[in-house]
């Protein structure tokens, strides 16, 4: 897959707990230059939208823990919707699916689907959880008609897996995100099933892709 092609499927990310408004601009303006998409945090989405009008940006809602009350979940998806965003990575609440609280689980998710009309990807934080909780969890992403699943947010441990990636996308297309930092794992994300790549080492990925 040469760079044109892999561009756009690659989410170029800066989500970190020290990133700066400056961090943002970099990465917005990388992203704008190579062609990829991006995902930054909430507070900078509707600067990047005035400034960056033809770049599909993605935010985070109950990042990173994925412990917010499901109201407040709603809330922020939908101030960064109507603040400019194209898509959202939402956290699943791990701990409520680990006490097999599945229906809780899918009905959070339903309601932020439902409250937004844009795309809504499903983190289910692979690095904690089981095979079967796994299975659960993008069962539960299926049943609140997601679009997506994604591996990780990259603060739990792990990341991004080829074994991880073929069982989610049994359910739902896939982002891969946490740990893919090069062209060889972004390659292997994607012939395993991946649909997207979250990464915060875009640029360098695309470096390394055939012109």
């Amino acid at each position: 897959m040469n760079r044109s092609e892999l561009a756009p499927l690659i989410d170029h990310t800066v989500l970190g707990p020290t990133t700066t408004p400056s961090d943002v601009t970099r990465v917005l303006e990388e992203a704008a230059d190579n062609g990829m998409n991006v995902c930054i945090p909430p507070y900078a989405v509707e600067r990047a939208a005035e400034s960056y009008p033809g770049l599909t940006i993605a935010t985070v809602v109950g990042f990173p823990h994925g412990q917010h009350d499901h109201d407040v979940k709603r809330r922020e998806g939908v101030l960064a919707w109507k603040a400019g965003a194209d898509e959202l990575d939402v956290v699943l609440n791990v701990g409520l699916l680990k006490a097999g609280d599945d229906d809780r689980v899918a009905a959070e998710l339903e309601e932020l689907v439902a409250a937004v009309p844009i795309p809504v990807k499903v983190i289910i934080e692979t690095a904690l959880l089981t095979e079967t909780e796994k299975r659960r969890a993008c069962s539960a992403a299926v049943d609140a008609t997601a679009a997506m699943v994604k591996t990780s947010t990259g603060f739990s441990g792990g990341g991004a897996t080829v074994a991880d990636v073929e069982l989610m996308s049994e359910y739902l297309p896939v982002k891969a995100s946490g740990g893919v930092g090069s062209y060889e794992e972004a390659m292997a994300m994607l012939e395993a099933g991946a649909e997207r790549i979250g990464a915060s080492s875009g640029v360098a990925i695309l470096e390394s892709a055939p012109e």
